[in-house]
């Protein structure tokens, strides 16, 4: 998983509220186990129903803020939800407030939900127009060059996740050596535990 400590640049204004997970990505792209291509079907039926929408728009590609509206990524927890906005370049999401599971799904995937009061979300959505935002997850700031100063909440443990870039496995092999030291203690104590198994005689 790539850090996330600065998220700096051009916005996509979309503040649609209630936006749920298929909506994000149609369930007829869940067939696949992989994470590349999702963004082609992200958003395929905001796309399809209007063609001068800002998922299309040259002026916001590649762009990696979504603005988005109140209860982001509701429905069902499908975390190809996550994916395809990954693969479509998004690393953090601002909105008034998100589905648990799929803030949880975000986080662990390495995009940063930032939680904001919608007067606030609203001001960005007028700013993601013509201007970049930047969201520094250190200051746990969002601001604009507008003068605009916005600070937001975020739980410590994944801050510090996605500061050091590190997913469930990259936390797992932060403490290879606590888990080296268990086996070898294992292999001794209880040898028979591994018997059979090719680990140990």
């Amino acid at each position: 998983m790539e850090k996330v400590r600065q998220v700096e640049g051009r916005a996509i204004p979309f503040g649609r509220k209630n936006v749920d997970t298929d909506v994000i990505i149609p369930a007829r792209w869940l067939k696949t186990v992989s994470r590349e291509g999702l963004g082609q079907g992200a958003f395929e039926s905001v796309r399809a129903n209007n063609p001068d929408n800002v998922f299309d728009s040259e002026e916001f590609a590649g762009a990696p803020i979504l603005v988005a509206g109140d209860n982001f990524g509701c429905g069902s927890s499908r975390e190809h939800a996550a994916w395809a906005l990954l693969d479509l370049g998004i690393r953090a999401v601002i909105a008034p407030s998100f589905s648990d599971i799929f803030a949880g799904n975000a986080f662990k995937n390495g995009i940063l939900t930032v939680a904001l009061p919608q007067e606030q979300v609203d001001r960005l959505l007028e700013v993601a127009k013509t201007d970049p935002i930047t969201i520094d997850l250190d200051s746990q700031t969002v601001t604009t060059p507008f003068q605009d100063r916005f600070t937001f909440e975020i739980d410590p443990f994944r801050k510090h996740c996605l500061l050091e870039g590190l997913d469930e496995v990259g936390l797992t092999l932060t403490r290879e050596d606590a888990i080296a030291h268990y086996e070898n203690r294992l292999a001794q104590d209880k040898p028979w535990l591994a018997r059979g198994t090719g680990v140990a005689a």
